[in-house]
Formats: structure tokens, sequence, C-alpha cells
């Protein structure tokens, strides 16, 4: 029997809106709100409810705590981690009704691949740790960064000046292209071709041509591999099953 002290409070509470509670937002098409332990104390796990328009990304970062799942809604993503046992970087596009998996502890973003595109991150945890990519370029001094890496120190600190707060959806408001124009909405542009993978003007996502290899150098590993700029990633495939269903 469950001695939760929480599920025997007279007023138990097992319902929640994660619409309600915004925990970031950038502007109105993308922003995320939450249901965690605050929101609904009788839970134990917890997630992010994610909108976030094409070109639009959940910035680099790693949670201390727990192991996160995306599940997409409406729209594509590509979620990216980084694998630090094999020192390889796994991408997935996904779809709704798709999920990928990022382990506690690993380095991953996820980026959004249509408008409209609405997906939940799940956690096994009631309230995950976070620790965002933009906080560790903002306070990591430059002269740590020459000592570490040989990076000019100078360069560094002018290319990370713009980061002044945690940066959960990027790109931040603001941003403007490298050549000093106004300021743009990823969701309008459209992605420059890549020298290594050639432009398709009927659809931006082509299939590789032969002699791409995959990845992590994988040939049968029950994922179709596609390459679009600006991501390499996995596809999943309907017809995968190497373990048993319930």
């Amino acid at each position: 029997m469950n001695k939760d002290p929480i599920l025997k409070s007279p007023n138990l509470n097992l319902s929640a809106d994660s619409n309600k509670t915004i925990n970031y937002k950038r502007d109105a098409n993308n922003y995320i709100t939450q249901v965690f332990e605050e929101q609904l104390p009788a839970i134990k796990t917890g997630f992010f409810n994610v909108h976030m328009n094409k070109g639009f990304i959940v910035q680099p970062h790693w949670h201390t705590n727990v192991n996160e799942l995306v599940f997409v809604i409406s729209g594509e993503v590509v979620t990216s981690v980084f694998d630090p046992f094999t020192q390889k970087l796994k991408s997935y596009r996904i779809k709704p009704g798709q999920v990928s998996m990022l382990p506690l502890g690993w380095f991953h973003w996820i980026v959004a691949m249509k408008d409209d595109t609405h997906f939940l991150t799940i956690f096994d945890e009631a309230t995950p740790d976070i620790v965002y990519g933009s906080d560790f370029l903002r306070f990591t001094p430059k002269e740590i960064m020459s000592l570490a890496y040989c990076v000019d120190e100078e360069k560094y600190a002018a290319a990370v000046a713009p980061i002044q707060e945690s940066i959960i959806l990027g790109p931040p408001l603001g941003c403007k292209k490298r050549s000093g124009s106004t300021a743009t909405d990823p969701s309008s542009e459209t992605p420059a071709p890549s020298p290594s993978h050639p432009s398709h003007p009927s659809h931006p996502y082509s299939h590789p041509q032969s002699g791409i290899p995959s990845p992590q150098g994988y040939s049968s590993d029950g994922y179709g591999w596609n390459q679009a700029h600006p991501f390499n990633y996995y596809y999943p495939q309907e017809n995968y099953r190497p373990y048993k269903t319930y």
C-alpha cells in the first residue's frame, strides 16, 4: 500500500493545467509551460509543454538528476545528444507520436523543423536540475578558455558578450546575422546550401546520395539515415522491432 502522505491528504488534488504556468516565453509562438511538483504535489514525474516555430531551438544544456523523454505532439523536431561513452553526436528527427531519449547528464539540444511544433519533455523526477549552455559560456572567464583551448581571449569575450542572461529558447530576441543586418526570424529564413550537402529546391530535407555513411558507422541499426542542412540525423523506422511489445 502506498504510504505517500500527500495521497492521504483530505485536500488531495490529482489534476493540473499544463498551459497555466509559464516557464519561459520568448514570444507568442515560442514558449514553455510546465507541470512539476510545485504545480501538482502528488506528481512523481514532471514535464515541460513546449511550443516552437521552425528554426528555433531549446538551447544546449544538460540535467544533473533526470532522464528526459521528448514526445512530439505536432510538427517535427531534431533532438541532438552527445554520447560521452562513444564521443559521438546522435541526432534524431522525430514526428508526432515518436519519442527520443536524452539520458541523465548527457549534453543535448532540440531544434524545431516546422512551424507550430508542439512537444513534451517528460522527466523521471518531479523537479529537474538544468545546467544551461548559455550560463557555462558567459561565466567561464576568457582566460580559462584561452588556457584550456588556446582560443584568443578577446575574440572569445566578444563572441559571448551578447549572452547577458540564461537563454532557454533561442535565438534571443534582437539576434542579428553576422553580416550585421537587422534582426530576423529563423522561421522565415531559407537554409543556405551546404558545400557537402547539395541543395534540393523541391524539398530542403532530402535523402542522402549513395556512399554517404551513417553518423556512427552503423549500416543496419534499424534506423534510416538522412542528411540535411544543417543536420545529420536518424529517423525512426516503423518496422524496427528489436524488443517485444506489450
